[in-house]
């Protein structure tokens, strides 16, 4: 694997056919994880749905992701990429068929919250790109997977609608949906037939313990706990949409068992990250090679807090804002407010190419410094603007928005490499909590102090991010055989 430019229609290069393998497996993952979303006025007929039982499936959808991504990242570090893929796609295939053809709200709930654990297909592949692709390409390389992947929800909203009509009947959403599923488990068994987990020749470095992350430093390992404790804060608010206080999906005692759930759950894995980390506890030092410093991870968890959590936060209410602040109907709204999305298929490579480029803690500075800029213009749109220069100014913060993402998986790759997926698990779960945040926060404001205060959180965060570390110079990884080997990461 040499440096130079990445040419990405050279497929004859073994890690360019990589790329697409794993930017298609991430799309699929997403085209199924959201196939629900252009189908919800059929299933809510074909169902006699309220519209609180819509809103309870839409959190469901993403409930479950933020511990799956952590599960995940532990899962892939320790088995590879190839094999933890092509599971999740053959059986979250096979979960979609399941919720395309359920015949009650609750087994469509059920197949909906499961479906969830999906979504940490992101987590698999910044594992395996980070594999097949030198420090200087490698913000690129994670930017195309990133981006072209996540296209895969806005390929789901465009096509199935169609499909459905194709298909024809009362049932054409039941097709369409498991369609998406049929397609993405026997692209999990193509997967794994073709796909490799590092180049030939290279090692697959694993964590030496499982349950947590190795840090190197006690100080380190009490941030690591404090950093694990706002994901049960998202999941806990999440249960509290969901109580009778709010859409009611649960009683009070499937609330109060929920909550017990989860605090019985971040115990266990406080006990097992102090397990993994004991040696820390006695005493004992980690030798100087291996040590890193977490505070990269925690940059890195909170920069993607404010970047994708905002992101799918404000592609959640943005139709719903062009209808009421211009009077639009309902189709030329959605088809405005999809601007934000379609520019991930730019913008998330674009942040990725300026990291390599131009260095990993200048670029994501300023396209977090962009970020905040362009929520602030947005808090100032209102029914005197021009649509065009509302819609101009909206694609303008998406692009700092999903450059900053790409930026934000530039970096993850080069903290440690027997721990990506780990540490990328973590940094895709913030993602979710932060969208899980600011749409508790939209739920008591207007649009407009909406915007604001994702602007004045970016503004928080562009302070830790000069805390960022350029990574130079080579980390060291321990071979099964005990030497040594140094991996460049700049």
């Amino acid at each position: 694997m040499s440096g130079g430019t990445l040419n990405l229609l050279n497929v004859k290069q073994p890690n360019v056919r990589l790329l697409h393998l794993s930017w298609f497996a991430f799309f699929l993952t997403f085209m199924v994880w959201f196939s629900h979303a252009p189908m919800l006025a059929s299933i809510k007929e074909a169902f006699d749905l309220t519209g609180q039982q819509v809103k309870a499936l839409m959190i469901l959808n993403v409930a479950l992701t933020i511990p799956a991504r952590i599960i995940v990242g532990m899962l892939v570090d320790r088995f590879g990429p190839r094999i933890i893929y092509s599971l999740l796609l053959v059986i979250g295939g096979g979960l979609c068929v399941g919720f395309a053809f359920a015949d009650s709200y609750e087994t469509i709930a059920l197949m909906r919250f499961l479906m969830g654990f999906i979504g940490a297909g992101f987590v698999i592949g910044i594992r395996l790109v980070g594999e097949w692709f030198p420090a200087r390409q490698v913000g690129l390389a994670e930017g195309v997977y990133g981006g072209w992947g996540n296209f895969g929800s806005a390929a789901a909203a465009m096509t199935l609608p169609t499909l459905a009509l194709m298909y024809g009947g009362d049932d054409g959403w039941r097709y369409a949906i498991a369609t998406t599923g049929v397609m993405a488990a026997l692209y999990g068994v193509f997967f794994y037939a073709r796909a490799r987990n590092t180049p030939k020749g290279s090692t697959y470095f694993k964590p030496k313990k499982n349950g947590g992350l190795e840090v190197t430093s006690k100080r380190d390992l009490y941030f690591y706990i404090a950093m694990c404790l706002p994901m049960y804060a998202a999941l806990a608010t999440l249960t509290w949409k969901l109580s009778p206080a709010n859409l009611g999906l649960l009683t009070d005692t499937a609330s109060l068992v929920t909550y017990g759930i989860l605090a019985l759950v971040c115990v266990v894995q406080i006990s097992q990250i102090l397990r993994v980390n004991s040696d820390l506890l006695k005493g004992q030092a980690v030798p100087e090679f291996q040590r890193y410093k977490f505070k990269q991870v925690a940059i890195l968890n909170v920069a993607y807090f404010v970047t994708f959590g905002s992101e799918l936060a404000v592609v959640s209410m943005l139709p719903l804002f062009f209808m009421e602040t211009f009077e639009l109907n309902a189709v030329t709204a959605g088809m405005l407010a999809a601007g934000f999305a379609f520019m991930n298929l730019v913008a998330r490579p674009s942040g990725g190419f300026f990291s390599d480029k131009f260095g990993r803690r200048k670029s994501l500075s300023i396209l977090i410094a962009g970020l905040a800029v362009g929520y602030m213009t947005l808090s100032q749109i209102n029914p005197g603007w021009p649509i065009a220069l509302a819609v101009i100014a909206t694609m303008g913060c998406s692009f700092f928005v999903q450059a900053g993402e790409g930026a934000v998986f530039a970096v993850v790759p080069l903290v440690k490499r027997s721990m990506t997926g780990q540490i990328a698990g973590m940094a895709g779960a913030y993602g979710n909590v932060g969208a899980v945040i600011y749409l508790t926060i939209l739920s008591f404001v207007d649009a407009s102090t909406f915007f604001m205060l994702i602007a004045a959180s970016a503004a928080f965060v562009f302070i830790a991010v000069q805390f960022l570390e350029e990574p130079q110079g080579h980390t060291a990884e321990i071979n099964d055989d005990g030497t040594v080997e140094l991996i460049e990461v700049s």
